[in-house]
Order: structure tokens, then sequence, then C-alpha cells
């Protein structure tokens, strides 16, 4: 279906993709670092960013608020006040020495999106709010998604003893920012409040690049299981001890390890080792225990678990070959989250609109605030392409038409998404 015609259609690259661009380096310029990308939860840089945001977000023509969690929000009020809202939403923190545009990119893009919708936001069927979360990346306290989380009604209360590098609360950290710990779950919002969640989001990976294609619609953002691993040997001297007579946990984990990015890749599962230390660590002695890290993701939670299955079986076998022993702790388990077929079908209009009839689906392998809200409405989002896939570095690229043909893939969504509610062939409740 395509997006309602009575709705202006995109006009291709327009100055406020190059604002967006300026935007996200003046953002860029809010760190922690002096030289590099830094700005995590509830310190001065997410006080300095809302505030910075929150002008950007005046000027479009929307109210402004910070929400309980230190989430910023402005909202346009649709065809009525107080209807449910349009969500379009991502983050404005960063892991250490970041790139500009993770996250950044799609706060902006929705903020010039409002504003292009303001002098036709009384036609809308809803309310649009563009969100800032202040924590996706969980750099300062550990647990993410942290804005998102409360946003959707799935704040931990023990969350609140969790303590920075310096001893701080998190609980602390509320007060310091001017925020009642206490009134955390008043962010939470209903489900019949909400119409639809939508994240544009550069992809973070090379697919697009490599299609030549500059938008794409994500179908569902992987599954992450987080496991702790040890293998246990015997650690005796190096110079004394026979090969016959060794258990040497590190070559156990060596192999181990190249188990493991088999079986990922015959499998299609990302699964990635990204720690690993020998003890006791000395040069000439036969490391005793390993201890190791093991990250998977994929798009379909019954390929994750059957790959886990596959790996575990493997590293046992080879443990009882060479007379280790293998332990192991899951310490994090996120399951998949499927983007909504109605709102995949406006984002497919979307990008449609410009130009791109056949736009490339993909799941994401990397986790999104999207993943939060989908427990109180349903999700869609647009990833835009950036240069060889990289990010979390400062070699974060994006070109300004991209940056364009986003906007308008944005607009056209929202428009999209209007058409559905009107017609209902959307949930009343933001939910299935």
């Amino acid at each position: 279906m395509s997006p309602e015609k009575s709705f202006p259609p995109p006009s291709g690259a327009r100055p406020d993709a190059q604002e967006v661009m300026d935007r996200c380096d003046e953002l860029a310029a809010i760190s922690f670092l002096r030289h590099g990308i830094e700005r995590t939860y509830l310190t001065p840089e997410h006080a300095k960013h809302n505030a910075l945001a929150a002008e950007w977000m005046k000027e479009a023509g929307m109210q402004v608020r910070v929400d309980p969690a230190g989430t910023l929000i402005g909202r346009m009020e649709g065809s009525e006040p107080g209807l449910p809202a349009v969500v379009i939403a991502s983050h404005l923190d960063t892991v250490p020495n970041a790139g500009r545009y993770d996250g950044i990119l799609g706060v902006l893009s929705g903020i010039a999106v409002a504003r292009r919708l303001r002098d036709r936001a009384g036609e809308l069927p809803f309310a649009v709010e563009v969100c800032a979360y202040g924590d996706e990346e969980g750099v300062r306290f550990g647990a993410t998604l942290l804005g998102s989380r409360a946003m959707a009604g799935s704040w931990n209360e023990g969350w609140m003893d969790l303590e920075d590098e310096h001893g701080v609360t998190l609980e602390q950290a509320f007060r310091d920012f001017g925020l009642d710990p206490s009134q955390v779950a008043t962010a939470a919002k209903r489900a019949e409040d909400v119409v639809a969640y939508l994240e544009i989001h550069i992809e973070q990976g090379p697919f697009l690049e490599a299609a030549d294609q500059s938008l794409g619609v994500v179908t569902a953002i992987a599954g992450a299981r987080r496991l702790a691993l040890q293998i246990h040997g015997d650690a005796r001297h190096a110079g004394g001890t026979p090969y016959a007579r060794r258990k040497d946990a590190l070559v156990g984990a060596a192999i181990a390890v190249q188990a493991i990015e088999r079986i990922g890749r015959e499998t299609g599962v990302i699964a990635t080792v990204g720690q690993l230390e020998a003890h006791p660590g000395a040069v000439n002695v036969v490391p005793g225990r390993v201890d190791f890290s093991l990250d998977l993701r994929a798009a379909d939670d019954a390929l994750q678990a059957r790959t886990w299955t596959r790996i575990l079986q493997e590293i046992e076998s080879t443990c009882a070959s060479r007379g280790l022993t293998l332990t192991w702790e899951q310490i994090h388990s996120a399951p998949t989250v499927t983007c909504a077929p109605w709102v995949m079908d406006a984002v497919v209009d979307g990008i449609a609109a410009t130009g791109d009839d056949a736009p490339m689906r993909l799941w994401s392998r990397a986790g999104h605030d999207a993943m939060a809200m989908a427990a109180v409405t349903d999700i869609g989002m647009i990833f835009v392409r950036c240069e060889d896939g990289i990010s979390h570095h400062p070699n974060e690229s994006v070109l300004v038409e991209d940056v364009a043909a986003g906007l308008d893939a944005l607009e056209a969504t929202v428009w999209s998404l209007a058409e559905r509610v009107r017609a209902g062939r959307a949930p009343a409740d933001g939910r299935p």
C-alpha cells in the first residue's frame, strides 16, 4: 500500500540533511574526553546534550520535557491534543572514543522530520514524539538501554545499586542530575498511548554499502546470549612437564575458539570470543585455567540455542580428550525482537518514496533502543548506509545524500502510518 497521495512528495536532497550533519558535529564537541567523543548517562555531558537538543526540538515546534529517567522528549500534537503518539527515537550517549552518528543521527533525523511535519501536523491521526535517550550503550553503570527500558516499563529497581568506576551509585547519580529515583516508574508509557516506534540508525555493518543502497528495512534485532567460560587444566613448570603429562588449559581454549568461529560460520550465527585470559599468566608456567567470553547473536532464537548446544558439545569433547574440564555461566540473555509487519510495510513505503522500490531487508546484528520499546509497542527501523560498516569508532562516516534519503523515507513512513491508522489497519493500542 503506497503512502497517502495528499502529503508532499520528498524533494530529494534538502538543506536540512546538511543541517543534521552539522548538528552531529556540534554534539561531537560535547565530550568528557579532550580528544575524542564520550558522553555517558547522568553526567554533565548528558545535561549539555539534552539542553542543546531541546533547543532544536523547540525550534521544530515541539513541546519539550525531560522524563524521570533523564530522556529528553519533544512532542508535537496531531489533529487533536492528547492522541497516542508515534515515537521516533534513538540515543545521544556514546561509547568511549566514539563516532558521531551512532544513535545521534536517529535523534537529529527525528527532529528534522518533526519540523517538516509541523505545518501539517493537524492532519495526523496521532501525535509525534521525538525521544533522545541518555543511556543506550550502558558504559557508565554496565546495564544497557536504561532510558528506553524506563519508557517501556521494564526498569529493574535493583539497578539503583549499580556503581560506576568511581563508586557512585545509579541512585546517587539520579539525585546529582536533579532527578528523583523514586519516580522512574512513572516514565513508563502505556501501550494504548503509543501507536508505533520508529528508529533510524546507521547500519553498523557493511551490507548496504556492498549492495550500493542508501537505506534498508530492518526485519529483526538479534537476540544475544553472553557466557563466561572457564577451562581448567593443571598449572605445571613449562620446562619440566613433558607434553604427554600436560593438561594445558590454554591449548584447550585455543581449540575452542577455533571451533566457535567455525561453527558460527557454518550456522550463520555470529559467535565472538572477545576476552581471553590465561592463569597464572607466567611465561614459564603451563596455563592451569583460562577464562574466556562468548557472545552469540542470531535473528532466530532457536537457531542460536542449537548453535550454543553444538559449541558446548564440541568444547566438552575437546576437554575430555585432553584431561581438561569446562565450567560456564550465562551472564546475559535477550530474545530476538521482530519488527512488526505493518510497521515494516510503512517503512517500505517510506523508502519507496525515495525511489527505491525494492529496499534491502536485513536483520540488525547490534542492539538498539527499539528492543526495549518492543515490550510496549510495535517497532520498525530504517538503516542508513555507513562507510565500511564502521561504528563505535571515530571513523564512523555517512554521506549527506544518504542522510537526505533517510529524512525523506522517515517523513514518508510517518504519513504511511497515518494512512494505516485512519484506515483501521493498525492495532488500536499499538500491539497486534
